[in-house]
């Protein structure tokens, strides 16, 4: 099978890691073209990561140019759907950086651009690809240490007002939510992914502390559709940053805790001492494969697939549950009201918009 011909689109701080994600598969990818309207952030990220594709200022220039098989978009939120859409026209799959789109109904043109162009678009959710992710749900999804009962997810992260002094952080219109989708996003997914989806959120967001339009606070109380029960915490105001999952089941405690990218070594199991249950933790101790949670783990999934022929994972399938959740968290938080699955339809302001409301531009 020839390499997968792959274009990058934004040289941002997240590129990094998807510079560092294809150099990973010099057998199955090449990275053959590099675009941003910033010449000089351009320049030097192919300097510092020795990058010799053809370098574009001009994205239809590019997919011309190019035709790449796959198209990585890495560009501030707002640049996102009209970015998926062009690729796809132009003939390209995409993998795009979260948050993917701004709403249910921006999803739903994706899906009609998609179904139009036989192309396929994912979007990055990564830490569902680190090892001891798959490994979790394996374990969730056979039942081995009973049923899940409680799950405990938090991403309090710190991020100061320079932070937010970059133009398009901070405001609806661009950056397309708060702290829920531009830092517990992935923690959000995650979990969900996990427990195989949601039910009903009740939430509360705030803006403390920060000049800015978004939230810098969101909690959220959620029941999932196995029956068990969580609670979501996103802070951009905690000076020890730390994101961590907690997951209690019949018969063990699970637990995470890292910041950016898990690795094996950043899960502890604790048993209840029942004996039937001591070779899963045997198992879990003596685990071989460590891929951490990385950009890396999910091209490598996405390579896997091409070679199976098979669709591209967390297709707009896979991410219709996280950003449903995202939405109705936005909706309970504002109305005061529990919100269920399904609830949120065309008509429902909150699927027009994440928070309900048109962004200011």
């Amino acid at each position: 099978m020839p390499k997968l011909r792959i274009a990058l689109v934004g040289t941002g701080a997240v590129a990094e890691n998807h510079a560092e994600a294809v150099r990973a598969e010099p057998d199955r990818a090449d990275l053959v073209a590099v675009c941003d309207i910033r010449a000089e952030t351009l320049d030097a990220f192919c300097a510092q990561w020795d990058v010799t594709a053809t370098k574009y200022t001009d994205v239809v220039v590019m997919l011309d140019a190019e035709a790449p098989d796959l198209v990585i978009i890495a560009t501030p939120p707002w640049t996102h759907l009209d970015l998926c859409i062009q690729c796809m026209e132009a003939g390209a799959n995409v993998l795009c950086e979260k948050p993917l789109v701004g709403s249910l109904a921006a999803l739903d043109v994706l899906e009609n651009v998609q179904q139009r162009t036989g192309k396929q678009v994912s979007s990055i959710f990564h830490w569902r690809y680190g090892s001891g992710g798959q490994h979790m749900k394996a374990l969730i999804d056979s039942n081995a240490l009973g049923s899940p009962l409680v799950a405990v997810c938090q991403t309090v992260w710190f991020r100061d007002a320079n932070y937010y002094a970059v133009p398009w952080r901070g405001k609806w219109h661009t950056e397309m939510g708060g702290v829920t989708v531009s830092l517990g996003i992935h923690a959000i997914d995650f979990l969900i992914w996990l427990m195989g989806g949601w039910e009903e959120v009740t939430a509360l967001t705030a803006s403390l502390d920060r000049d800015i339009e978004v939230e810098t606070v969101s909690m959220a109380a959620a029941r999932f559709r196995n029956g068990a029960m969580g609670t979501f915490v996103t802070s951009a105001l905690s000076p020890r940053q730390t994101t961590s999952v907690r997951l209690d089941f019949q018969q063990a405690t699970a637990e995470l805790e890292f910041l950016y990218h898990y690795t094996n070594q950043d899960w502890r199991f604790s048993l209840i001492g029942n004996a039937p249950y001591q070779p899963e933790l045997d198992r879990w101790l003596t685990f071989k494969a460590s891929k951490r949670a990385h950009q890396v783990a999910q091209l490598a999934a996405l390579l896997d697939a091409r070679e199976k022929n098979a669709p591209q994972p967390v297709g707009l399938d896979e991410v219709r549950p996280t950003m449903a959740f995202v939405s109705a968290l936005y909706k309970s938080a504002r109305t005061g009201q529990t919100i269920r699955r399904g609830e949120i339809v065309p008509g429902d302001n909150y699927y027009d918009h994440m928070h309900g409301v048109p962004p200011r531009a």
